[in-house]
């Protein structure tokens, strides 16, 4: 069996160069992917740069694969050679704990990550497990649909858990890799849609998007006229922000809900802001292979699409330059030049 190439980093903090492996013989229930794109996430950096902990290198990023089945285990009935899918931050899960069989696969104790003691989709090639490989509709552009597959099911997770309906008013804080894609779900879902950013020029980007309205957020005086108005306001930063003030924006029964990997404290300062509007603060992973489906079909449905910048994967250290500084708009895809 030829040996699968790739880019991996070799140690904390180093770029990543050519690498190869070996992977084996496919097990029952696993699939072989060839990749023609992979998106860049930010993940990809924590892991690159054991910003977690839990890094493990030689290390191949790589979790927002597009990409054709090249290889299928002998108990695999739903897919078919030459299909093209999608696989996600999640390789694997255990298929037989209560998550699992609830349906709620994202949420096993025991569910695998592409990135994390695996090697990723900066490759070739990526095998996973055949539940996490997600089938795309043939509406949605190959090139660009990558970061569905984490960034987007990062926050449609959320419209289908929370049970946002089509006629409440929700907040997005943040108009990057994951709120771009929000404001798009939600104003397609049917809410009026309010962007908060601190970045007053993304205004006219965001009403392009489907912003109902648009909030500078950088003095948390901006909310004050929007007390007690949203049913949900969808968090998707990473940095500490004035959460009392987004609290008394919600609405009675509202939620304040964080798929941001926010490192600072993130809450109320007492419970007296929760309890007499029987408001809650809340958070959420990636959504389970059926849900990401459903997203799928969603965003073919109604022209969802993130926006993105290509670059070729032989210049994978560009990019992630490229997107460590901020410069990305507002995803990053890798196109496979091997």
């Amino acid at each position: 069996m030829p040996s699968i190439q790739a880019y991996a980093a070799h140690a904390e903090g180093e770029a990543l160069k050519p690498f190869s492996y070996e992977q084996g013989a496919l097990a029952p229930n696993e699939v072989d992917i060839r990749v023609e794109y992979c998106g860049l996430c930010h993940s990809d950096l924590s892991v690159v740069s054991n910003g977690w902990g839990n890094a493990a290198y030689p290390l191949v990023p790589g979790h927002e694969v597009v990409g054709r089945i090249v290889g299928l285990g002998d108990n695999v009935s739903h897919l078919a050679e030459g299909q093209r899918v999608g696989l996600g931050w999640y390789a694997s899960s255990c298929m037989h704990c209560r998550q699992c069989m609830g349906g709620d696969h994202n949420l096993c104790g025991d569910a695998t990550d592409t990135i994390i003691g695996r090697h990723g989709g900066f490759a070739e090639q990526v095998r996973c497990s055949s539940e996490w490989a997600i089938p795309i509709p043939e509406a949605l552009d190959p090139a660009t649909v990558g970061p569905m597959f984490c960034g987007g099911i990062t926050v449609f997770n959320p419209i289908v858990q929370l049970g946002i309906q089509p006629t409440d008013r929700v907040g997005v804080i943040g108009i990057g890799g994951l709120g771009h894609l929000a404001i798009q779900f939600l104003a397609a879902w049917g809410c009026h849609v309010t962007a908060f950013s601190s970045t007053a020029d993304k205004e006219a980007e965001a009403r392009e998007m489907g912003a109902h309205d648009f909030v500078t957020s950088r003095d948390p005086k901006a909310l004050k006229p929007y007390r007690g108005r949203f049913d949900a306001i969808i968090n998707t930063t990473n940095v500490g922000l004035a959460w009392d003030a987004y609290v008394m924006a919600l609405a009675p029964r509202g939620r304040l809900h964080t798929v941001g990997a926010v490192t600072d404290s993130f809450g109320v300062s007492n419970g007296f802001m929760l309890i007499g509007g029987q408001k809650s603060v809340s958070g959420s992973p990636l959504g389970s292979p059926a849900t990401t489906a459903q997203m799928l079909d969603f965003a073919a449905r109604h022209g969802v699409a993130p926006i993105t910048e290509e670059f070729p994967m032989s210049q994978v250290n560009e990019a992630l330059a490229h997107l460590e500084a901020g410069r990305a708009r507002y995803r990053v895809v890798l196109r496979a030049d091997f």
